[in-house]
């Protein structure tokens, strides 16, 4: 597992560098294409347990509105992105009118389809809006090493130091000492970053945005834990080999994005 692990990672992380510092067009269509596969991991959570006919069009609605979002933030367009979330939820609900004779269930599939636009494709359009912007390659990289020195911490902090359950009923081997390592693991990480990399930013707002991002991240992993246990499923998919799916990947970079966008738009 361990191996396998590594051999993906070693595969991937290369492929992501080059993705980020080349940006254009070509990272957007990444994003875009790892939104689809990520909103259909999701919809296989929440829809394990639903009959998958005459259900099929919610998903496929769902992915039209992913694509457009993300093609709405690269063409930096805040009214386009609302015109798209708000096209999904419209054409949903014709989609609910038709097939509601024939299936009562169908409102509560809408509102899990309208949930997961808002849960993947939204946020994680935040990740274009900062590739984008001013220093867009640092910020990408600055965000990753955040959510990732954060998940390390916690991982080791709560092997070694572990005792008291974090959220047992959510996720039974996470512990308060690891998500206090994890803290303080992104935190010292995001100093040394900012130090070398974006040294114009204030410390003030470093701080505020190093506890925002160890708070919320953690909390993304915690939310992806309950749609799983909802759906009685392990791993979100398989497309990572020794990883699951890209969904368990990024659970906390989905919250975590758009804190960093909010802090680099509003804060500095």
């Amino acid at each position: 597992m361990h191996s396998t692990r590594l051999i993906t990672a070693l595969i991937a992380i290369p492929i992501l560098i080059f993705l980020i510092v080349f940006g254009g067009t070509v990272f957007n269509l990444f994003i875009a294409a790892v939104t689809v596969i990520t909103l259909w991991e999701y919809y296989r959570i929440v829809f394990n347990r639903t009959p998958r006919s005459p259900l099929g069009l919610l998903p496929c609605i769902g992915y039209g509105a992913a694509v457009a979002m993300v093609w709405a933030a690269h063409a930096d367009s805040f009214a386009l992105l609302f015109g798209a979330l708000a096209a999904n939820t419209i054409a949903t609900g014709v989609v609910a009118l038709a097939l509601f004779p024939r299936d009562e269930a169908v409102f509560d599939a809408v509102s899990r389809q309208v949930a997961g636009v808002a849960y993947v494709p939204l946020l994680l359009s935040s990740v274009v809006y900062i590739r984008n912007g001013t220093d867009g390659i640092a910020w990408i990289f600055f965000l990753l090493f955040l959510v990732f020195a954060g998940d390390t911490g916690a991982y080791y902090a709560g092997t070694y130091y572990g005792r008291r359950k974090l959220w047992p009923s959510v996720s039974p081997k996470k512990t308060v000492e690891g998500a206090l390592g994890g803290l303080g693991v992104s935190m010292v990480v995001g100093a040394l970053f900012r130090t070398f990399f974006l040294p114009h930013l204030s410390w003030g707002g470093c701080l505020a945005l190093f506890l925002c991002i160890g708070v919320v991240a953690p909390l993304g992993d915690l939310f992806e834990s309950v749609l799983k246990r909802g759906g009685d499923i392990k791993d979100s998919g398989g497309i990572l080999p020794g990883h699951g799916g890209l969904l368990d990947r990024i659970d906390a970079l989905l919250f975590a994005a758009p804190v960093a966008y909010f802090f680099k738009a509003f804060i500095f």
